[in-house]
């Protein structure tokens, strides 16, 4: 059976041009794929809390000692990370917040970047263990970022590649709603624009 992870961080909810899109692009993939499931985790609603000594400590300590603390801060960890190895398309979405993504998304990132569980080291380098994963982006933004001369701003989207390469997940589509604070029109073209790229991905997925 397929699963899909996806991943929520606008702070707007519902409202969230990030969060409408990816969220019913997770069901055309769902649907392009029958039998699948999604796994959805809200970081806006339920945010994981930022590493912290307990957690940077206890990811160290054998389990048999480490404190309540360190436990319960490691158990979140591990079940994000478990949500991912479990994951086999993932669709990860966040608004473009002072040119980089949700404070969220990055305590996420955070509890998934792993030395020993989800990338290695070894002779040759570090190596990303989350492999045979296909990741989507979905980044919304109020301005241009995908060219021209704001496009030095974006550090979400390289970010966010470089990252997720890192840990081993190099198969990553972007999706941009991008335009949107630049009036109704563009607005509307930009979501448009977005859900007609996530129809085409979905069909080839």
């Amino acid at each position: 059976m397929s699963s899909i992870l996806l991943i929520t961080s606008s702070p707007r909810g519902a409202a969230s041009h990030s969060t409408q899109v990816a969220t019913e692009f997770a069901r055309k993939l769902q649907q392009a794929t029958p039998g699948s499931t999604i796994v959805t985790r809200d970081l806006a609603s339920h945010p994981l809390p930022h590493i912290d000594a307990d957690y940077t400590a206890g990811i160290y300590t054998p389990v048999e000692a480490r404190t309540a603390e360190q436990q319960r801060v490691v158990s979140v960890s591990d079940q994000a990370v478990d949500e991912l190895f479990a994951a086999d398309s993932i669709v990860i979405s966040t608004g473009f917040i002072n040119f980089s993504i949700s404070s969220t998304l990055k305590s996420w990132i955070d509890h998934i970047a792993r030395a020993g569980k989800t990338f290695s080291y070894g002779e040759d380098g570090p190596k990303g263990l989350v492999t045979g994963k296909k990741v989507y982006l979905v980044i919304a933004s109020g301005g241009i970022y995908s060219a021209g001369p704001a496009s030095a701003l974006d550090h979400a989207t390289p970010y966010l590649k470089s990252v997720l390469g890192f840990l081993g997940m190099t198969d990553v589509e972007v999706i941009r709603i991008e335009g949107v604070g630049m009036g109704p029109e563009a607005e509307a073209k930009a979501i448009a624009t977005a859900q007609e790229q996530t129809s085409h991905l979905a069909l080839a997925a």
